[in-house]
């Protein structure tokens, strides 16, 4: 919240594809002075497009490749008459190293979010078919949470953000889920531990790294998608965070979807359409 942020310099590189209504362009911004890689699928046409940019979950960064993650998405949003920019974060693909950031609870990519909208909204002159004046956010998983740190962290950064299948909106319960006690994180915990203390010994570390400390700030409208079958992110993640927003007053909507698990099946269809919905009535009216 008290750092500036510096996301500029959205260069469009290769083509990658070339489909029948969007070209895929390979991407890179400037994030915290870092070069970040990403895709953007860019609509036929003159535009300027509404821009949605998207945050991915949580793959190997050792295996992941550029553009990875919500294909469907992108897909079927660049479809919509959307200009989708979705980043690789740091430590991914093309993208700049920062070996500090599985240490600092990942806010790397929360920066890099960040700065991929700023950037956005600064290329206007560049890449006309960009209206930087209509951003929105969708984040699956861990980018969800990422969606939600950038929400709290820059109020009005965008018009309107959706999030699928959520990690929590408290750190504790990321950080019991994924890190402490399991198997192979045994070094990551100690030095997570070292630098800030433990939930148990310093919770007011914790609560001030939750996004859920700070939805009062948030000013946009949220849609939020959630199966009950999750078994990766626990459905009742999305009704605590669905029920913080409320207690704040905020604009928010919880989809809750019986029986659809983490990467949603059956009714992705139906998610994806009440998400183009959303974002037409705020981004294009």
């Amino acid at each position: 919240m008290q750092q500036r942020y510096d996301g500029g310099d959205l260069r469009l590189g290769e083509v990658l594809e070339t489909a029948d209504t969007y070209t895929r362009y390979a991407v890179t911004y400037r994030s915290a002075g870092l070069t970040i890689s990403g895709i953007l699928n860019l609509p036929d046409g003159a535009g300027p497009f509404p821009v949605l940019v998207l945050a991915h979950g949580y793959i190997d960064p050792d295996v992941y490749t550029t553009g990875r993650g919500l294909r469907r998405e992108q897909d079927y949003l660049a479809r919509q008459g959307y200009a989708v920019l979705h980043t690789d974060y740091r430590n991914h693909a093309g993208s700049s190293d920062d070996p500090e950031n599985e240490v600092r609870l990942r806010l790397g990519y929360t920066e890099d979010v960040v700065n991929a909208v700023l950037a956005v909204r600064a290329a206007g002159a560049t890449i006309p078919q960009l209206d930087g004046e209509r951003v929105g956010l969708l984040g699956r998983s861990m980018g969800g949470g990422v969606t939600l740190n950038a929400l709290v962290v820059q109020p009005g950064l965008v018009d309107a953000a959706v999030i699928y299948a959520s990690v929590s909106s408290n750190a504790v319960q990321n950080f019991d889920q994924w890190i402490r006690g399991q198997p192979g994180n045994e070094d990551l915990t100690d030095r997570i531990i070292a630098a800030y203390g433990a939930p148990e010994t310093n919770p007011e570390f914790w609560q001030g790294v939750s996004p859920v400390t700070y939805v009062d700030r948030v000013t946009e409208p949220v849609l939020i998608h959630h199966g009950t079958a999750d078994e990766t992110c626990p459905p009742q993640w999305a009704v605590d965070t669905d029920a913080a927003l409320r207690a704040a007053g905020k604009d928010v909507t919880l989809q809750l979807y019986e029986g659809e698990p983490h990467a949603f099946e059956g009714d992705w269809q139906l998610s994806i359409e009440r998400s183009a919905a959303f974002f037409a009535q705020h981004l294009t009216g």
